[in-house]
């Protein structure tokens, strides 16, 4: 494995040095070839959004956004009988088709977004809003912003909370926009009207009961509502849930969630601690970058109990570099399939000015294509949170 030597890092960003082994370099270096030639397909791929999928077992329209709960199955003792649960075990025969076509649209607009950081060719850009377009803001193939209907269970629930944990494939989007924005290329008609459907989005996940419940989740789903309410409400400007998620973020999520020894003890119960560590793991870094900014550094914050995300990625990443070191219990499903390159090592490298981070990250898979670790990777565009 290469050295490379992390020279001043901040919160916001990495340093403009020309030094030859800067993080930007690396990470660019690391990822051009592949963004490249995916754009290069991707230029000419159609929007697909919702509305081209048709969920029969839906009870909301065609433009609701439908899923259904991963770990429920049919009854044996009574087939046409509501489902029964089997937690950690994806029942493969359920309703995703809506969740595929949201993942697929997040990773082309921010493949395209990043491969316009790299070329400046605004044809990417162009390529990136017909999606937008088609999800936000077209009348015949626009999604409804909010998710009554996802995590349904047959014979049990049209719709659940949990299911808020779908959109997480948003953040991307939404933060391709924020860069198309930055750099004036974002037309105006597209910057009010995604504004609108988030202002939208936002609104429902904090006030309708679903939202309220998995907000106050007890834990990776109350993390990934607020890394997608930080998101949204940066875009949007409102400030009132931008201060919401920080404090959950101290207050919540590090005094409450986080053991002393910096594990999620929720996620460790469960039937996959190693695959649901990580994806807590990955929320919190990117909630933390999300949120700070030269006035308000979460990086650096420690709960008066010494709780901080650094204890959090100290617990965590041994067994990242060397998986073997797992003191747990195997996932009972895709234990071979983790880990990849997570975002907190990404994140934690520039937050924590940790070089070793960057240098796991670059060896580990940066394109991974099972449906499982997609599902439950939330950040697979590093170029464009890199100011």
């Amino acid at each position: 494995m290469k050295l490379y030597i992390i020279a001043a890092l901040s919160v916001y960003g990495f340093c403009a040095c020309t030094d030859a082994g800067k993080p930007e370099k690396i990470i660019r270096d690391t990822l051009r070839e592949n963004i490249l030639n995916m754009a290069s397909q991707q230029l000419n791929e159609p929007p697909a959004t919702v509305t081209a999928f048709v969920a029969e077992r839906s009870a909301g329209g065609i433009h609701d956004f439908f899923s259904e709960g991963d770990y429920w199955w049919p009854d044996p003792e009574n087939p046409n009988g509501p489902y029964i649960q089997k937690d950690g075990e994806t029942n493969p025969d359920n309703f995703v088709a809506h969740r595929h076509a949201m993942i697929r649209f997040s990773m082309i607009v921010g493949n395209l977004t990043s491969a316009y950081l790299l070329t400046r060719d605004t044809r990417y850009i162009d390529a990136a809003l017909r999606h937008i377009r088609a999800w936000f803001i077209n009348e015949e193939t626009k999604m409804n912003p909010n998710l009554l209907y996802a995590q349904a269970i047959k014979g049990i629930a049209t719709g659940r909370g949990i299911g808020i944990i779908d959109t997480i494939h948003f953040i991307e989007v939404v933060q391709s926009l924020i860069r198309m924005e930055e750099a004036g290329l974002l037309p105006d008609t597209d910057r009010q009207k995604t504004k609108k459907w988030f202002s939208a989005y936002l609104e429902w996940i904090s006030t309708h009961p679903y939202g309220i419940k998995e907000m106050n989740a007890g834990n990776n789903h109350a993390t990934c509502w607020a890394m997608q309410a930080a998101i949204f409400a940066k875009y949007t400007g409102n400030e009132t849930i931008t201060a919401l998620c920080t404090d959950r973020f101290k207050n919540v999520f590090l005094s409450e969630h986080m053991a002393d020894n910096g594990s999620f003890p929720r996620e460790i119960n469960r039937t996959k601690p190693y695959g649901y560590s990580l994806f807590n793991l990955d929320a919190m870094a990117t909630l933390c970058h999300i949120l700070s900014d030269p006035e308000r550094n979460l990086w650096n914050y420690t709960a008066p109990d010494g709780k901080c995300v650094q204890k959090g990625i100290d617990f965590l990443y041994p067994y990242v570099a060397d998986k073997n070191k797992w003191p747990y219990k195997q996932d009972v499903m895709y234990w071979d399939e983790w880990p990849v390159a997570h975002p907190f090592l990404l994140f934690g490298a520039i937050g924590l000015h940790q070089d070793a981070y960057l240098q796991t990250w670059t060896t580990l898979e940066h394109f991974p294509t099972v449906d499982e670790v997609l599902r439950n990777l939330p950040i697979r565009n590093p170029l464009i949170w890199l100011n």
